[in-house]
């Protein structure tokens, strides 16, 4: 059974660095929607007259928000749909309050709940002022935003439970605030494919 495996949470929690790692030990598919949308929304913002690097604003989120998701499962479903697991980094926000939606995205291949084995690990920080550190020691342009309106991004950095009708153990919430050991990765190894 293929499985899918969401690695969600706030900007500066340790997403793609913990899917990197885990996907480099099982040789899965490693989809981060940052790197699929970038050159699109690129386009996309420049095209509009907007700044190409933004992506938190509500005209980045008007414009390619959604794409980025669409691009991102799609590749995720097409994997999924050849037998090799997919391994997806984004915040899913908007996604996750929406109990349908896994259901509905693995409709798109024809997989039933029990066709796709479905785990989430949900990434985060032990408080504001982490996140704000890792985000500023990024330093890239794509943060800026970020930083320029802290208090305002700061309230997207809430952790958030998936709605979605999963078995109890399919979600594991995180803390990452700590560096990341070789034991560490086996238990999360561990949780993902037992």
């Amino acid at each position: 059974m293929a499985k899918l495996v969401f690695f969600i949470g706030g900007a500066g929690a340790g997403k793609t660095t913990l899917a990197k790692a885990l996907a480099a030990r099982r040789g899965v598919a490693l989809l981060d929607m940052d790197t699929l949308l970038r050159p699109a929304a690129e386009a996309i913002m420049t095209l509009a007259g907007l700044d190409p690097s933004d992506r938190d604003s509500a005209d980045y989120k008007r414009l390619c928000r959604d794409l980025g998701y669409r691009i991102t499962m799609d590749a995720a479903l097409e994997n999924l749909e050849l037998g090799i697991d997919a391994y997806v980094i984004g915040p899913f926000t908007k996604e996750t309050e929406d109990p349908n939606w896994i259901r509905s995205e693995l409709s798109r291949i024809g997989a039933a709940a029990g066709q796709v084995e479905v785990k989430v690990i949900v990434a985060y920080l032990a408080d504001l002022e982490s996140y704000r550190e890792r985000i500023r020691r990024r330093d890239t342009v794509l943060d800026r935003w970020k930083l320029e309106h802290w208090d305002e991004f700061s309230r997207s950095l809430t952790v958030r439970e998936p709605k979605w009708p999963l078995p109890e153990n399919a979600v594991l919430f995180y803390d990452n605030s700590l560096p990341l050991s070789e034991e560490k990765l086996t238990a999360l190894d561990r949780f993902l494919n037992g």
